[in-house]
């Protein structure tokens, strides 16, 4: 077992892990120029779309949970059908995305409250980045459909080859052209496109067999249909619930000041960094517990499980050590900027924090995810953020400032960890218990 889960974790730490780095490297980039308003506007600009692709999540999530379970039964015909579906929703949204795009926008900052000057860059950011929407959104649908399918080598080849496409491409347009924080968005939208041209390539060579006799009865299956749209709302709505965390979290520390602002985006970092490694194991236990819950294999379900968190725990440990001796070398690869440096080593702490207080949370997630038990998920979500990290900032934030955002923060991740380990327990009786 530690050998299938290792086969399909390995490729998604790879390619996770070139997600928060290239997110470092724009941000090391932006750090280097001559103000911290291209840190505060990238931050913007990046929220904005974290607010919105993170919304979109759920094609991701949805196919790989769905699709594992459809390939352990070898039910062919859901296997394509689900991609098909996922595809559909998605361009439907990425059109009504490019249709609403001002809308959007101005909505974005009436929530998020930064300086002039930041705001006007990211706006521009916002406008350009945009037209990638499509591409976006359909390599959601189709990362999802192959983790599902139990490869993660392909979605590894096409995230290696738009990260690094998108990192020279804001070195070119940032450095040589000089088009500053429009130069990073410029990059993210051509790398997408190759993305999403590399995805589609690999679903003729490798899979065309199962899209060959694609029937509509088979798409629009009323059971299908039901628990794909179920699972994908109890997705939806846990995200929301996610971004509205983030949103609170950039939106209060660009209320601060831009000093704020650039520390606490450049600390963001930090879990970025470790929750994209993580989810490599996280992805590892969707198409692993998927796939045994479809063949009634729940020996190999629970075993796939454990050895998830034997090296999701040891990833933890490792990272808590990284980020207790190696957060100020990390920072001072982020940014020059001394005031910036000072501001964001006040917490510090915090940071040490985020592997042990989270990895539980990510782990679930992905189990969760593969036994489509999404209605669990989305509660643990909502208890988190409601009922933990909005009281706890409201009340401390008057005694300690800017920490209270991160105090809050740390107890939210530790509160889905915890709240997601006493309810597994049900879930595996439940499943047991129907399948007897």
């Amino acid at each position: 077992m530690n050998k299938k889960v290792l086969q399909l974790a390995i490729p998604n730490i790879i390619s996770n892990i070139t997600i928060p780095l290239v997110g470092m490297v724009d941000m090391a980039v932006i750090g280097r120029l001559d103000s911290e308003v291209y840190i505060g506007a990238i931050a913007l600009g990046s929220m904005i779309f974290n607010l919105i692709y993170w919304t979109f999540g759920f094609l991701r999530m949805g196919a790989s949970g769905i699709t594992a379970q459809a390939f352990g039964a070898k039910n062919n015909s859901e296997i394509s059908a689900t991609l098909i579906r996922g595809l559909f929703v998605g361009a439907a949204g990425a059109l009504l995305m490019l249709l609403i795009q001002v809308p959007i926008e101005r909505f974005a900052f009436l929530l998020i409250d930064g300086s002039e000057e930041v705001e006007n860059l990211a706006s521009s950011y916002f406008y350009i980045r945009i037209w990638a929407a499509p591409a976006t959104i359909g390599l959601f649908a189709f990362t999802g459909w192959f983790v599902g399918m139990q490869n993660t080598k392909i979605p590894m080849v096409i995230a290696l080859s738009v990260n690094l496409l998108n990192v020279v491409l804001n070195l070119i347009f940032v450095f040589t052209l000089g088009m500053k924080s429009d130069g990073v968005a410029w990059g993210t939208l051509i790398s997408q496109y190759l993305g999403l041209f590399m995805a589609v390539l690999f679903i003729k060579v490798k899979y065309a067999s199962y899209f060959t006799s694609i029937r509509v009865k088979n798409l629009i299956d009323t059971y299908a249909l039901k628990n794909f749209f179920k699972v994908n709302r109890d997705i939806f709505i846990r995200t929301l619930s996610l971004l509205a965390v983030f949103t609170f979290f950039t939106s209060k520390s660009a209320a601060t000041n831009d000093h704020v602002l650039a520390a606490n985006s450049l600390l963001l970092q930090f879990l970025f960094l470790f929750s994209f490694l993580t989810d490599g194991f996280a992805y590892a236990a969707e198409a692993l517990t998927g796939k045994y819950y479809g063949a009634n294999q729940f020996h190999k379900l629970k075993q796939s499980i454990k050895v998830s968190f034997y090296w999701g725990g040891l990833i933890a440990l490792l990272f808590t050590f990284i980020y207790a001796f190696g957060n100020h070398l990390i920072l001072s690869i982020l940014t020059n900027q001394p005031e910036v440096l000072f501001e964001a080593e006040k917490y510090t702490i915090w940071v040490i924090l985020i592997p042990v207080v989270s990895v539980a949370s990510f782990l679930w997630d992905g189990i969760f995810i593969g036994l489509t038990a999404t209605t669990k998920m989305r509660n643990s979500m909502i208890l988190a953020a409601f009922i933990v990290f909005f009281p706890v900032y409201y009340l401390t934030y008057p005694f300690i400032g800017n920490h209270a955002l991160w105090f809050a923060f740390i107890l939210f991740l530790f509160t889905r960890g915890f709240a997601q380990s006493i309810m597994f327990k049900n879930i595996i009786n439940e499943i047991i218990s129907d399948n007897q």
